[in-house]
């Protein structure tokens, strides 16, 4: 079952059919930040050609995922990321939808990663237990969270399956000393097993009291910052099948209506005059992970269909 089929009516009214918040994953490569979208979200966010030929995510990656919470277990055991209940079995209650940004860990793909992290809420910061702390991604990636002032962490030793008690201890013991005097010095720490799904109940736990969905205002100007872009014609399409320029990101105030005239800025370089012109276009489509809608509000990750020339929005050229 989607998600969008147990959106209550509050959540409807509220969001819309979207996610409502935008949670970023950093930390150092292969310590698991796509393997842990994949197991709260059920998408491999890591699909370019180069990505699974090399293991690691190069161009920043979105999936979104459903947090339910059961009436009748304790905290953690309640959370899940289906409507029944994994601890007793019961009917669970949406508690909100959230898109992930996962992150590029590798250092000659930092860039990728600012772009990412500029539309964070919150954000995961996993550390992995089986090795020494801090790695250089690790480090780079907390200091680009402390430079952009996102506050909201919740910080991650994964892969505690494959050590012993002791180990994972002394590990958490230098996670913590490595967090001192950061954003994250508050931050819990979860014990998690990304692949085995072990303590998964625990983290969505610490996301929903440390993660809040902050306060957006729908009356204003609507600006978006744009994450990714596409061309989703095929090789061979008809001339009269051919649809504009695709663009995805997140809303971060306002709304957008099927129809409306946006503004893409800086724009394209006027060599003349040595200056951008922005780039204007119409809404002709818009769409969430729960398909077509007929406007979008801020918070997660929506897709903008447009009447721009679809080789113009080809291979994230349109990315910031």
């Amino acid at each position: 079952m989607h998600w969008r089929e147990t959106l209550p009516d509050w959540y409807t009214k509220k969001y819309g059919y979207q996610p409502c918040i935008n949670i970023g994953t950093a930390g150092h490569v292969d310590h698991g930040k796509t393997s842990l979208i994949q197991a709260l979200s059920g998408s491999w966010t890591s699909v370019h050609s180069q990505e699974l030929k090399r293991g690691i995510t190069i161009r920043v990656g979105y999936s979104d995922a459903a947090f339910y919470k059961c009436k009748k277990c304790e905290e953690p055991l309640g959370y899940s990321t289906t409507p029944k209940c994994n601890n007793c079995g019961d009917e669970s209650e949406l508690s909100r939808v959230v898109s992930f940004v996962d992150s590029p860990g590798h250092e000659s793909l930092m860039a990728n990663m600012l772009s990412g992290s500029a539309l964070m809420d919150g954000a995961l910061l996993l550390v992995a237990a089986n090795e020494k702390v801090p790695k250089p991604q690790t480090q780079e990636h907390l200091l680009a969270l402390q430079t952009l002032e996102i506050q909201q962490i919740v910080v991650l030793q994964n892969k505690v399956d494959l050590l012993s008690y002791d180990e994972v201890l002394a590990n958490y013991k230098d996670i913590t000393k490595f967090v001192k005097g950061t954003n994250a010095a508050n931050s819990p720490i979860i014990p998690i097993s990304a692949q085995s799904g072990l303590n998964i109940d625990a983290l969505i736990g610490a996301i929903e009291s440390t993660i809040k969905t902050p306060e957006r205002d729908e009356k204003a100007d609507t600006i978006m910052h744009v994450l990714r872009s596409f061309d989703v014609n095929k090789p061979g399409i008809k001339l009269k099948d051919i649809k504009g320029g695709v663009i995805g990101g997140s809303l971060t105030q306002g709304i957008f209506n099927i129809g409306d005239e946006i503004e893409i800025k800086p724009g394209i370089m006027n060599e003349k005059n040595k200056s951008y012109e922005p780039i204007l276009t119409e809404i002709t489509s818009l769409g969430t992970a729960a398909g077509i809608v007929e406007s979008v509000k801020p918070g997660g990750l929506v897709a903008i269909g447009t009447k721009l020339d679809p080789s113009m929005t080809r291979s994230d050229s349109f990315i910031g």
